[in-house]
């Protein structure tokens, strides 16, 4: 029943890169570990959510325990941390197939 699956994200200008580590323990539960960040903020959002279900992740964005406790934590609003929290989720309980993401800057004058 274990799978585990891991995200290395770069959250851009802020610098504080980590890697996310989810392992999934049961049919509908994850527990998570978020490494390798020098940001309080998402130090305190990994102390907060040690594991998900799968009711967790499907919970509307303004009732949804990653985004609450991220909000707890004082994330930054724009931070990615929170969604690769949930996609990995997804992904070790099966609901989503593992495919990168990303977000591409083009400033134009």
């Amino acid at each position: 029943m274990e799978k585990e699956i891991r995200l290395w994200v770069d959250p851009g200008i802020c610098g504080f890169k980590c890697d996310i580590e989810v392992k999934r323990v049961s049919k509908e539960r994850v527990e998570i570990r978020i490494n390798g960040t020098g940001c309080k903020h998402i130090q305190k959002l990994g102390e907060s959510i040690p594991s998900l279900t799968l009711r967790d992740l499907f919970s509307p964005i303004i009732q949804n325990p990653v985004y609450l406790s991220a909000q707890r934590a004082r994330c930054h609003p724009s931070c990615v941390i929170p969604v690769a929290i949930i996609k990995a989720a997804e992904i070790a309980l099966e609901t989503a197939l593992p495919r990168d993401v990303s977000i591409k800057v083009d400033e134009r004058p």
